[in-house]
């Protein structure tokens, strides 16, 4: 179960190390295993996330950080082309600077 954790401050790797893990648990560690996930990757051409994948994910970032960070508010702030450029180091990046 994820837990709301607000008391320190994650770095850049412990981030993607973070989010690499929520990617894992939404799509699967079969998937993952064939995959070369990154920073730069991007959720809808490298990873193929779908949008019922991403709440999922994003889910995961509300349970883990609570209020702390508006990821569905920001997310909702993109416009579409934003959005299919949307890549991990982009996201941990805005946690990094809410945190």
């Amino acid at each position: 179960m994820d837990t709301i954790n607000n008391t320190l401050k994650l770095n850049h790797e412990e981030l993607f190390i973070l989010l690499k893990g929520f990617i894992t648990e939404v799509i699967g560690a079969e998937f993952v295993e064939e995959m070369d996930i990154n920073p730069e990757s991007s959720f809808t051409k490298d990873l193929e996330m779908d949008s019922i994948e991403i709440v999922s994910f994003s889910e995961k970032i509300k349970a883990h950080f609570g209020d702390q960070i508006d990821f569905t508010g920001w997310l909702s702030s993109m416009d579409l082309d934003q959005l299919i450029d949307l890549d991990l180091s982009m996201i941990i990046n805005y946690i990094y600077e809410c945190q």
